[in-house]
């Protein structure tokens, strides 16, 4: 049950933290974002595993799990991630990354041999269906919001939502027997997050004249705490929270608990942009919750 509910809070934290990140993806461009991103939650991550003695937890002989976690999870993932954000705006790169609820299932069933039972698979059908009805229906022919429009090739930012999609599933994957283990959430959140960042400054500082060619608005202070809001939203909390789910339950539920996030970002983006959903979003929000309550009761 704690891990239901840890899962649930993450997508929350994801939605809230997403939508926080649109504006700084869009002056910075996805991968300057990240490189100040990272850094940032680094540090918030490590000074908190600091705290709660969470390093003494964490069995280092596994430490290839968490390294390639962190590559396809976070610095593949993530760089992805928001390459869509910036393309497709919040609520499509939302559907597009809650795939990797199914795209875990799949995985967790032929890597681990997990199985499900007959009514957790009808409620992660339910959600999946829910998610699908809230992101296709949540836009009317009133609507006409900047986040609502698609940067360039729509074919493109598609098939980065579902890479991204995809990197986290494996992420997922490839952390849980470290999760199993024991491991504290907040400190492989940090070690996973440290690698990352390593990899986007190594990344960036290789491609620097291509990236300096790309005209963006230079990192103020104020960008730079809007990042970090962001980072500690969507990536301190909501990652370590994943982390513990993943440590407390089957892969396949968790992640799909996790996919909501696109369901609770349409009153949050009802009050920013204030232009209501449809109801065949809403529709889609009941079912969500009526999904959530079958895997919570078995």
């Amino acid at each position: 049950m704690i891990g239901y509910a840890a899962a649930l809070s993450a997508a929350l934290c994801w939605s809230v933290g997403g939508m926080i990140a649109v504006t700084p993806v869009n002056r910075l461009g996805p991968i300057g974002f990240n490189r100040i991103r990272m850094p940032l939650v680094f540090i918030m991550l490590s000074s908190m595993a600091s705290f709660t003695n969470g390093w003494a937890k964490i069995d280092y002989s596994l430490i290839w799990y968490i390294f390639f976690s962190s590559i396809f999870g976070i610095f593949l993932g993530d760089s992805a991630l928001f390459y869509t954000l910036n393309k497709m705006g919040p609520r499509r790169t939302s559907i597009l990354f809650a795939t990797n609820a199914p795209m875990t299932a799949i995985i967790s069933f032929a890597v681990f041999g997990e199985k499900l039972s007959l009514p957790q698979i009808i409620g992660c059908s339910i959600i999946l269906l829910g998610v699908f009805l809230a992101i296709v229906y949540g836009t009317t022919a009133n609507q006409h919001h900047k986040w609502e429009q698609v940067r360039g090739s729509a074919l493109v930012g598609v098939l980065f939502g579902l890479i991204a999609a995809f990197c986290q599933a494996s992420g997922a994957i490839i952390i849980k027997p470290v999760m199993e283990q024991g491991a504290d959430p907040i400190a492989i959140s940090a070690i996973r997050v440290g690698i990352s960042s390593v990899f986007l400054i190594s990344y960036g500082w290789i491609r620097r004249d291509q990236l300096n060619g790309h005209k963006r608005a230079k990192p103020t202070l104020g960008l730079v705490a809007w990042i970090a809001c962001s980072g500690f939203i969507g990536m301190a909390l909501g990652m370590t929270l994943l982390l513990f789910g993943l440590a407390k339950g089957e892969a396949g539920i968790i992640t799909t608990l996790s996919a909501t996030s696109p369901v609770m970002m349409l009153p949050l983006l009802w009050i920013k942009t204030r232009e209501r959903p449809s109801a065949g979003s809403w529709f889609g929000a009941i079912l969500t919750a009526i999904g959530s309550g079958v895997l919570f009761n078995y």
